[in-house]
């Protein structure tokens, strides 16, 4: 895989989400990442930086979750002429890294889209037009309630026991 250009972009004054675009030479399509890994960097970036004992964050999880769906935001981005697929596996190179460091400071809250090289198929205003579409359907998935459990610590609420 080679993986060519790293960007981010920060969204609104206090962040509600970080994303990360990186460009994936053999990627065919958009591709929307769920999560990052902690281990198994074998290869240098450009700089020649290659984390020390192939780990982003010595004791950290193995994997760590984007507080994104990334599956439902595939399902609900649709650009004609484009295809956008969700991946669990960005690979082990400066995008995977950065996303895994981002989803640890960010608590979560990250996205990493690995896109293909631009073409006559996905020229960069295109590109552009998904993206922005990729992003606000990703901010709406961020901006939804989280499912809270009926009976929260420091609740003053009673749950009647069952038979009553």
């Amino acid at each position: 895989m080679g993986l060519v250009f790293l960007g981010s972009l920060c969204c609104c004054l206090f962040t509600q989400l970080v994303v990360h675009v990186g460009m994936d030479t053999a990627a065919k399509a958009i591709i929307l990442e769920q999560s990052g890994k902690n281990q198994g960097y074998r290869d240098a970036d450009i700089r020649g930086f290659r984390p020390e004992g192939g780990v982003c964050l010595p004791g950290g999880p193995d994997v760590l979750e984007s507080g994104v769906c990334m599956k439902a935001v595939c399902k609900r981005v649709a650009v004609e002429g484009v295809e956008v697929i969700f991946s669990r596996d960005a690979g082990r190179y400066v995008c995977d890294y950065t996303y895994y460091l981002s989803l640890h400071h960010g608590k979560g809250c990250a996205a990493l889209i690995h896109v293909p090289p631009l073409s006559r198929g996905l020229p960069a205003s295109l590109l552009g037009r998904v993206l922005q579409v990729i992003i606000q359907e990703m901010l709406e998935e961020v901006g939804k309630p989280k499912h809270k459990a009926p009976f929260e610590e420091n609740s003053t609420m009673a749950l009647p026991a069952k038979g009553n």
